[in-house]
């Protein structure tokens, strides 16, 4: 039941996200080009499993994102606001198809489940 929440969760995040995305007149073409580019954390695993969990959970947890969206809303940056809010979409996607925050033991050990 728990992980039913938190994949409805990711899914409530990346619909407002997209939302907001959409309401603030952001380009499309920008959030299919950037939609993805928090998987390039992944490419600590390179260097050893710890590195790689520590790289991929700093990319795929709502704080960095939040702030990037907060920052764009205060300092009235459209590009900031976009950024923030693709990287939230991005990291809500993941939690709705059952990816979360990694733990140093192996890549596909997650703390929603084992992928």
């Amino acid at each position: 039941m728990n992980k039913t929440f938190l994949h409805l969760e990711g899914f409530a995040v990346l619909v407002l996200s997209v939302y907001f995305y959409g309401y603030s007149g952001l380009s499309w073409l920008l959030f299919f080009i950037l939609l993805f580019v928090p998987d390039i954390s992944m490419l600590g695993y390179l260097f050893n499993k710890k590195a790689g969990a520590f790289l991929y959970n700093l990319f795929h947890t709502y704080s960095l994102s939040a702030g990037a969206v907060i920052c764009g809303l205060l300092l009235a940056n459209p590009v900031v606001l976009a950024v923030g809010l693709i990287w939230s979409a991005h990291i809500g996607m993941d939690r709705m198809l059952g990816y979360g925050l990694k733990y140093p033991t192996a890549f596909q050990d997650t703390h929603l489940n084992r992928v």
